[in-house]
């Protein structure tokens, strides 16, 4: 069964995650507040990482008093999961129509064009 999608606020705390690695619902809630810089509450915080954990986006240990918790999938799964789903929506299926729309809307930076470049050219090399 494939991990439900996250939503918006669920995908702030999944990059506080990924960014900081395992956290407490403490440290969540103190990076959001400087990243977001407004003011969410813990329980609002804690409450969201109870439904992610029980729709399979975190794990949660809980063998020390502050419960911890982690990504049950990396980044770049997620992402691919999104990107996914927003290319067959908006695209229909169409990864050219979405890059070309990407790049107009957010012009990409000289080491961006460079990576998509080496992605390219790896593309188009025959198998070994």
């Amino acid at each position: 069964m494939a991990t439900p999608k996250p939503t918006e606020a669920e995908l702030s705390i999944l990059s506080v995650l990924w960014e900081n690695g395992p956290s407490t619902v403490r440290d969540v809630l103190d990076t959001l507040n400087t990243q977001h810089k407004k003011d969410v509450g813990y329980t609002t915080v804690l409450k969201l990482l109870q439904i992610m954990t029980d729709k399979g986006l975190v794990v949660r240990d809980e063998t020390q008093r502050s419960h911890i918790y982690k990504s049950a999938r990396p980044q770049t799964s997620i992402q691919k999961q999104l990107v996914s789903d927003l290319l067959e929506r908006a695209f229909a299926g169409s990864t050219s129509r979405l890059v070309l729309q990407a790049l107009s809307a957010q012009p990409a930076s000289k080491q961006e064009r460079d990576e998509i470049r080496a992605l390219l050219d790896k593309l188009e090399k025959p198998p070994s």
